[in-house]
């Protein structure tokens, strides 16, 4: 071990904030055995360390019709494509009372920019649930949000908060990729920048609205660029404390016009644990079993992660990319347990739900 890494381990370890320069030789230099020791470590402080949380939920997409673009994505559809589609109101009923007779308690609810649905339409959609069903409504990213505000002329501060009168009560933090311009332009030039990104979530954290923060990692971007996103995350995390999780999750590319090869489990844990030593301000850090599977998402238990994030029942982003992992509650119950932890399931905003 070089010294610069000793010392890295240790200042995380004891408390010290790393700087960028430390957290990317981490990336570049750091042996797996050391980074999950001291990843670990900062996770047992940072959450129970005795506890492994997960929450019941479902993704519901609400369509596939995307005017973005994006060059790693196999899900969306161009509008007037036979395929694309509207997710009605009676699918949608179906969809959640499927979920809440599982004991759901979150709708994660996203979907493509589509360049004809009006803002009205997902307020309505939003009361109709409010109206009808107890469920938290974790939806819409910030590139969704950009472009409904874009769509109807209006602020994205307008437009968070007619959503959050309608029932939305957080955003996930999906559409972050990587927050470097470079990256963005050449991956989805057509999607919100970086700072538009980080604004959203900004006004979202002032109104305030909770939401969490991803990286979708493993495609064109360089190590330093991996920890140029970690920087932004953290440093907006300073200014609003509104992130409650971080979530790392690896690039797909079966069936996108990207096309490349997926990063192995090595680097996805190397990631995940510079990401839970760096983000020192943001308590829990996800596991993802949805791109990893449950054997690498177990072994995360130990590389920095303190939850496995949702059930979901239904996933289909990831699994039009041709990677379909599932777990049953029953399931993510047994992986966390056979880790040597208490499994325990969550709210989305980290409330231990009584068993």
């Amino acid at each position: 071990m070089s010294s610069a890494v000793e010392h890295a381990l240790g200042a995380a370890v004891e408390k010290e904030r790393l700087s960028t320069d430390e957290a990317l030789v981490l990336l570049e230099q750091a042996d797996l055995p050391s980074l999950a020791a001291a990843a670990h470590a900062v996770r047992c402080r940072m959450a129970d360390e005795r506890v492994v949380t997960y929450v019941v939920d479902r993704n519901i997409n609400s369509t596939n019709v995307c005017v973005s673009g994006c060059r790693f994505c196999a899900f969306y559809r161009e509008p007037g494509d036979p395929s694309g589609y509207v997710l009605s109101l009676d699918e949608l009923d179906r969809k959640i009372e499927e979920t809440v007779a599982l004991g759901g308690t979150q709708i994660l609810m996203q979907g493509g920019l589509h360049p004809e649905l009006r803002l009205e339409f997902f307020e309505d959609m939003l009361r109709h649930i409010k109206a009808n069903f107890s469920v938290h409504v974790h939806s819409f990213s910030p590139p969704e949000i950009v472009h409904f505000a874009r769509l109807n002329e209006m602020s994205v501060e307008t437009v968070l908060r007619r959503l959050r009168e309608a029932g939305l009560d957080s955003l996930p933090g999906g559409g972050a990729e990587v927050l470097v311009e470079r990256v963005r332009r050449s991956l989805s030039p057509r999607k919100c920048t970086t700072q538009e990104w980080l604004e959203v979530m900004r006004t979202a954290h002032v109104l305030p609205m909770p939401t969490t923060a991803t990286m979708m990692f493993g495609h064109i971007e360089t190590l330093a660029e991996r920890v140029e996103h970690l920087e932004r995350i953290r440093a907006l995390q300073d200014e609003t404390g509104g992130f409650t999780a971080f979530i790392p999750w690896t690039y797909q590319p079966a069936n996108t016009a990207l096309g490349g090869r997926a990063v192995g489990g090595h680097d996805y844990l190397r990631t995940l644990a510079v990401s839970r030593l760096f983000l020192d301000n943001v308590r829990n850090v996800q596991a993802s079993w949805v791109t990893q599977g449950a054997k690498i998402a177990s072994v995360a238990l130990f590389f920095g992660a303190n939850d496995l994030g949702g059930t979901m029942i239904e996933e289909n982003v990831v699994a039009a990319a041709g990677t379909s992992y599932s777990m049953s509650i029953e399931e993510i119950r047994a992986l966390i347990e056979d880790a040597g932890f208490e499994p325990r399931q969550r709210t989305t905003l980290y409330k231990l739900v009584e068993a």
